[in-house]
């Protein structure tokens, strides 16, 4: 259930779906050139705090930032309607990574009826992708 709304068939309601592909080395490339402004404008703490603890971080950054624009495709608008700090992207208990919606992209889900985004990401030695279902 998770408070995913149901159809005759009880499957939860889809509301968007976004992908996005991303060069790793484009990631580490940004941010090379002002660390503490690119982290800061992209992610949040939470999230600049887990990318931290990694011993190479680009991946799972470029898999974050993916993901981000994933979101805000399967809401329907794209980064500049919600901003980047208003997807936060982070992993849960088992390492699943869960979205959370703040500020515009809150407000822009709630107001299409969209209860929650399943994310998947992945990445190899030059490219990260993600894959958002909103419903």
């Amino acid at each position: 259930m998770n408070g995913r709304q149901k159809n005759a068939g009880d499957r939860p309601v889809l509301k968007g779906v976004g992908i996005d592909l991303v060069c790793i080395q484009r990631i580490r490339r940004a941010y090379r050139r002002r660390p503490a402004r690119f982290l800061n404008r992209i992610f949040t703490e939470k999230e600049i705090a887990f990318l931290k603890s990694k011993t190479n971080p680009f991946p799972s950054m470029a898999a974050r930032f993916a993901a981000k624009e994933a979101v805000a495709k399967a809401l329907g608008c794209g980064i500049g309607r919600v901003g980047w700090r208003d997807l936060e992207i982070l992993p849960a208990a088992g390492g699943k990574p869960v979205v959370f919606l703040q500020g515009a992209a809150q407000s822009l889900a709630k107001k299409q009826g969209v209860k929650g985004v399943e994310i998947s990401l992945s990445h190899d030695n030059y490219y990260a992708i993600a894959q958002a279902i909103a419903y």
